[in-house]
């Protein structure tokens, strides 16, 4: 039987994502340039709710597609491509960022920390920067969209695409439409060490830290602040070259 269900609510978190995300971007813009106060505080309020939807959308979508990576559904390409019976669990749980969605729902996810710290302990910087964060993260979104259009413009991957549409060639589809494999091709035997646990999830937050000093850079820029970011962004800034080189190292 093809679990549809999971692999639904995982692709509906992902346009969920994709959305509040753009949200979240233009409602932190909108507080950034209103001059009133009453009307930025709304703004800034609504951009707020946004970010937390798309947070809990971003967790949807790490639990769907682990779920099925886990329970073995060979029905969904990604799983089949990337898993297998016989590896063990911290090695299953390494399948997830193992190929090119997994990688960037994998950025996406430290993604939402960072903003939250953004958000928490950057009150006169909030606005302007989540404003272009917020708009990095839903270009991150469209990259596991899997969205076609006209049959010819393809917007990201899913990894929630069912074997039958990713590999539709083959010819059992022709006499048996609803086959699921037994087994799948499984993890790269070279990848198959405990730094693989370890090492992408390290390396993957030091590249999403990295965004923070590029957005502060902009940001003062674009308002002029050159003088007083520098303060604000040093200890980002470490924190990027820190837990980067961490990941390299590894």
């Amino acid at each position: 039987m093809i679990h549809h269900t999971i692999g639904n609510i995982g692709h509906l978190c992902i346009i969920v994502a994709f959305i509040t995300a753009f949200a979240a971007a233009f409602a932190y813009l909108k507080a950034t340039q209103s001059i009133d106060l009453q009307q930025q505080t709304g703004w800034k309020r609504y951009a707020r709710v946004a970010f937390a939807i798309h947070g809990v959308a971003v967790m949807g979508i790490m639990t769907s597609l682990f779920f099925i990576i886990y329970n073995h559904y060979y029905e969904y390409h990604y799983a089949w491509n990337y898993s297998s019976n016989s590896l063990p669990t911290h090695f299953v749980i390494a399948t997830f960022w193992n190929g090119q969605e997994g990688g960037f729902l994998l950025w996406i996810f430290w993604h939402v920390f960072l903003g939250l710290a953004l958000i928490l302990t950057n009150k006169t910087w909030e606005m302007p920067v989540m404003a272009i964060f917020a708009m990095v993260q839903a270009f991150l979104c469209s990259m596991v969209l899997g969205i076609v259009f006209f049959d010819t413009l393809k917007i990201g991957s899913s990894p929630f695409i069912l074997l039958k549409d990713a590999m539709p060639a083959l010819p059992v589809w022709q006499t048996k439409p609803d086959w699921i494999p037994e087994d799948g091709r499984g993890l790269n035997p070279t990848l198959q060490n405990y730094w693989m646990v370890i090492h992408p999830p390290t390396l993957f937050l030091g590249f999403a830290s990295t965004t923070v000093p590029f957005v502060f850079v902009l940001v003062a820029l674009w308002q002029k602040r050159v003088a007083d970011f520098v303060k604000t962004v040093l200890p980002w800034a470490l924190f990027s070259v820190c837990i980067l080189g961490i990941g390299i190292m590894m």
